[in-house]
């Protein structure tokens, strides 16, 4: 029996990882479309296009992979699946057509929570305590399709993006690995994606970061990790110049000295900061104009209050 032919479209971490699960259970990969690299964009994940270099598999990197011609040259290769491993657009219904066993993603999240872009980024901010990835079936609706397996990962409190990414990352792997053998004999279960029972969010953009002391300081926690490099980073403005956070911890209570309203501040060759419910978070790491700026440094160029 030969083996099924797919189609991936693929990009990041979770696309590398799943070309190489694909190349383990020797699934016929016809095609991978992948992105062309953004040249503003810091690339600290592994490229799709060298491991398919590695694999010996023909890759593309279209504008639009909606396109005419790129649908028929897909339809062409007649495959019986579509895989989308963190490929960063929508597939339309004429491309999931071609399909003639099952299109299937692979989503960051415990799908029907956090549908949609970044969803490491959300559940951090939104102070979950786990999340993970899940396989489900590709429809015209974003992360709506059936639900074929899920594999849970903790998020620990002090946890940024990129260590909660990994972690996602490798349950990703987990769950196409787990699941493949099913999908190929033709008997993977499905269950109903409850689309009422989650959530949905839209893309991030770097102005997002912005710190508001005023916020209470488990929501500027949690921001700052969510956003930690490489994301783009948490920040605020101070003395006409601007100070990056990239990491930061809960005291239990702040030290003598503090301000009494909220913002930046040293106190004993360490950076603080009040937050709008009265408690103050340790600033762990923090540059000025991208370059690390330690708290004396800090307290110079910005003018923050230095605590006694």
């Amino acid at each position: 029996m030969s083996a099924p032919g797919a189609v991936v479209f693929a990009y990041h971490n979770v696309g590398a990882r799943g070309l190489r699960v694909l190349a383990a259970h020797g699934i016929d990969v016809r095609l991978v479309v992948t992105h062309a690299d953004d040249p503003a964009e810091t690339l600290w994940f592994e490229r799709v296009s060298d491991v398919a270099g590695d694999l010996a598999l023909p890759w593309i990197a279209p504008d639009d992979a909606n396109a005419a011609d790129v649908v028929a040259r897909v339809a062409a290769l007649a495959p019986d699946f579509l895989f989308s491993f963190y490929y960063r657009r929508m597939l339309g219904a004429p491309m999931l057509a071609t399909a003639r066993r099952g299109a299937l993603n692979v989503h960051g999240s415990l799908l029907p929570k956090y549908r949609g872009r970044a969803p490491v980024n959300w559940a951090i901010l939104m102070g979950e305590r786990e999340t993970g990835a899940t396989l489900h079936d590709m429809t015209v609706k974003p992360d709506a399709g059936g639900i074929v397996d899920q594999q849970a990962v903790p998020i620990l409190p002090d946890d940024t993006a990129k260590e909660v990414f990994d972690k996602v990352t490798l349950a990703a792997e987990i769950v196409l690995d787990r699941s493949l053998p099913a999908l190929v004999a033709g008997t993977a279960p499905r269950r109903v994606n409850d689309l009422a029972a989650g959530s949905y969010f839209g893309g991030r953009r770097p102005e997002d970061g912005r710190i508001d002391w005023s916020w209470p300081a488990q929501r500027v926690h949690d921001l700052v990790r969510a956003v930690a490099p490489p994301y783009p980073g948490a920040y605020c403005d101070l003395g006409g110049v601007r100070l990056a956070v990239w990491r930061t911890r809960r005291i239990a209570a702040c030290p003598p000295g503090a301000p009494k309203t909220p913002g930046v501040f040293v106190a004993d060759g360490t950076t603080y900061a009040r937050c709008g419910d009265g408690r103050c978070l340790a600033i762990l790491a923090a540059a000025i104009d991208g370059v690390t700026a330690d708290a004396y440094r800090i307290a110079r160029c910005v003018g923050a209050p230095v605590g006694r």
